[in-house]
């Protein structure tokens, strides 16, 4: 029998260490490319749930629109209706300009400096590391958050300010004021660095606004009847409670794309947790503020109720994706008892806020981003080991409510002062008696009844 060369083996075991190696690279080309699979469906996911979280948010302004006009009167419902489109319209310029770049752009810890007009190129907004979706998503979805913040203040003011008046002070809150606190705890800013949690706005967007409200219902005074003789306050009665409620429920709506939407992907686990606790926030709301207003006035009143599930949405903003369903009960709860104290606290200290946006935004913003410092899961005092690091982390909260409250009372009187001097803030004492949608519009909401009849 002919001997098989050593070289015919030594072809054989070549061949197989050739077969053996394109297979490897087969299966690691192939594994590459499910991977980039995976990773370009989870980009599509995030960037798509971050879209349509943002259409939610932007729905809250019909939302606003809805209460403010069902709790004020009806000789300014389209007063209303228009601030609430033009507070969006021009915030939305605003905040392309300059706003976004002030709240995330590279910069220092007061503000950003870098990135006017949203460039598509994200190396200009070094804060957006934590974003994995493209940067026009991050902005869109952050412009209906400064809107929000702007609308919250229309509340307040309704019914006897100009409408010029609005449109400036609009944009000064949505281009600078709001991304300045935005950029102190969202974009890399001081109180960030101190650890300062504020999830999805309860001091950024609710509080904000809230306290500029503040500035903005003292400088104005209240509206022409709300006291008496011996400086009694006296209830002006909205025109269509039933359209403040469908308002209370879009918003109540919107807020699940405000809250699980500020996760910024579509992360399955921990959007689920935020929804959770976001409802059941608001439902304890609505029903303490139902009792507490029960006890106090002797009737279940209707717009207290509607004013405390917000009130209870506001609270959990801060605490959602870090607090049990069980502790978002409890925040609710002391929200919704909250914001029926503080409404009766303002109307006797002569602060006239037509539909409550003070005490649900401002005071119960704060309120939940204390109450974080609180029942954080893992680091608030009830829970926390470390009752140290716990009481320095409630701490952080507080001088971060504090901080926004100067700044915003430092610039919302400013602000307002400066317009009143310079082109005038509330509208006439005739003006108001009419009604601003005649005076200011030239039309009102309902053409073929007695608007006066209405009230």
């Amino acid at each position: 029998m002919k001997k098989i060369p050593r070289s015919f083996y030594q072809g054989i075991v070549i061949m197989l260490a050739l077969v053996c190696l394109l297979s490897a690279n087969a299966f690691a080309l192939n594994g590459a490319v499910e991977g980039e699979k995976v990773s370009d469906a989870k980009y599509m996911a995030d960037t798509l749930w971050v879209l349509v979280a943002a259409f939610l948010v932007f729905f809250m302004q019909a939302g606003f629109a809805m209460v403010e006009s069902g709790f004020t009167r009806a000789k300014n419902a389209v007063n209303i209706l228009m601030k609430n489109l033009m507070d969006f319209s021009m915030g939305s310029i605003a905040y392309w300009a300059i706003g976004f770049a002030l709240m995330f752009g590279a910069g220092n810890a007061f503000m950003g400096t870098s990135g006017w007009f949203v460039p598509a190129d994200s190396n200009a907004f070094g804060s957006l590391e934590w974003s994995s979706v493209p940067t026009y998503a991050a902005w869109l979805f952050q412009l209906v958050f400064a809107a929000t913040a702007a609308t919250i203040v229309s509340g307040a003011m309704a019914e006897r300010t100009q409408f010029k008046s609005y449109l400036i002070y609009s944009l000064f809150i949505t281009g600078i004021i709001y991304p300045i606190v935005g950029h102190w705890i969202w974009g890399g800013g001081w109180l960030s660095s101190l650890g300062m949690l504020d999830f999805a706005g309860s001091t950024v967007v609710h509080s904000t606004g809230g306290w500029l409200a503040l500035t903005g219902a003292i400088v104005l005074g209240p509206r022409i009847g709300k006291y008496d003789g011996e400086g009694n306050p006296r209830p002006i009665a909205g025109h269509n409670l039933p359209l403040a409620a469908l308002g209370v429920f879009i918003l109540w709506l919107g807020w699940f794309g405000f809250n699980p939407g500020s996760q910024m992907g579509a992360d399955a686990a921990d959007i689920s947790l935020i929804a959770v606790t976001t409802n059941i926030a608001a439902a304890a709301g609505a029903i303490a503020s139902m009792i507490t207003a029960w006890i106090i006035l002797g009737k279940p009143d209707a717009g207290m109720a509607l004013n405390g599930a917000l009130a209870g949405l506001v609270a959990i903003t801060a605490p959602c994706a870090f607090v049990t369903p069980a502790s978002a009960v409890i925040i609710g709860l002391l929200g919704g008892i909250v914001v029926v104290l503080s409404v009766l606290l303002l109307e006797r200290l002569h602060i006239d806020d037509p539909v409550g946006a003070i005490s649900v935004h401002g005071v119960c913003g704060a309120l939940g981003t204390l109450l974080l410092g609180f029942f954080h899961k893992t680091d608030g005092v009830f829970f926390a080991a470390d009752k140290g690091a716990a009481f320095g982390f409630l701490w952080v909260q507080f001088v971060g409510v504090i901080a926004v409250l100067g700044w915003c009372l430092i610039t919302g009187f400013a602000l307002f002062y400066g317009i009143k001097a310079a082109t005038g803030l509330r509208v006439s004492e005739e003006e108001e008696m009419r009604g601003l949608d005649f005076e200011e519009h030239g039309a009102n909401a309902y053409p073929d009844f007695n608007v006066s009849a209405l009230r």
